[in-house]
């Protein structure tokens, strides 16, 4: 059990952008993971850091809120992380982006994702896949998923074809370019919403 723990535990640190020391196996005995409990099948919860939102992003919510009546989208807080938006402006822009979706909620938490679906009361948990890499990143953690709350199933959406090249860091060393050059390109990964703040958020850390 101590070496099942300990590997569980380890694939949440490298894995879970939420996760930070903070968190604990007590976390999971505390919050009832291993405790089933009436889930709704029909309310998927989608996890992410989302910084920045991206077209990816939206395009999984989208699916999603079509196929179940209820979606969380859940914000991904990391104290240890230094992210680009803050907590505050990744909901914000989310709640714009997703404004047209009656079915979609967004949230923030901290901890580990496993439990955030179990409190908002989820049967599922959605992720999305984009290449061959995500399906083996992906599969660990759906294995410890599966160990810590069996009751919580997790679904996996196949990237739209013109979605699977979209990645946060490439959409970073766009954004640095800055000016129009950068502001075209990134319509191509990134919701208009999204375009500006993303290129100012450089222009600020570039300037001296």
């Amino acid at each position: 059990m101590i070496h099942l723990r300990n590997w569980i535990l380890s694939v949440w640190i490298e894995q879970d952008s939420s996760y930070n020391e903070k968190s604990s196996w007590q976390e999971f005995r505390e919050k009832g993971s291993f405790v089933t409990n009436t889930l709704n099948r029909h309310h998927a919860v989608y996890v992410g850091s989302f910084d920045p939102p991206t077209l990816g992003h939206l395009d999984i919510v989208g699916r999603g809120a079509e196929i179940y009546s209820k979606i969380t989208v859940g914000v991904g807080i990391n104290p240890d992380k230094k992210p680009l938006f803050s907590a505050e402006e990744r909901l914000q822009m989310l709640e714009e982006l997703l404004s047209a979706f009656p079915n979609v909620e967004v949230k923030s938490f901290q901890g580990l994702a496993v439990n955030f679906v179990r409190e908002c009361g989820g049967g599922v948990m959605l992720r999305g896949l984009r290449t061959l890499t995500d399906v083996e990143a992906e599969f660990t953690m759906s294995l410890a998923n599966r160990t810590l709350a069996s009751d919580i199933e997790t679904v996996f959406l196949m990237a739209s074809e013109k979605y699977t090249h979209i990645s946060s860091s490439l959409i970073k060393q766009i954004a640095q370019l800055g000016g129009d050059v950068a502001a075209e390109k990134l319509k191509d990964f990134v919701p208009k919403r999204v375009v500006h703040p993303l290129i100012k958020k450089f222009d600020l850390k570039n300037s001296p």
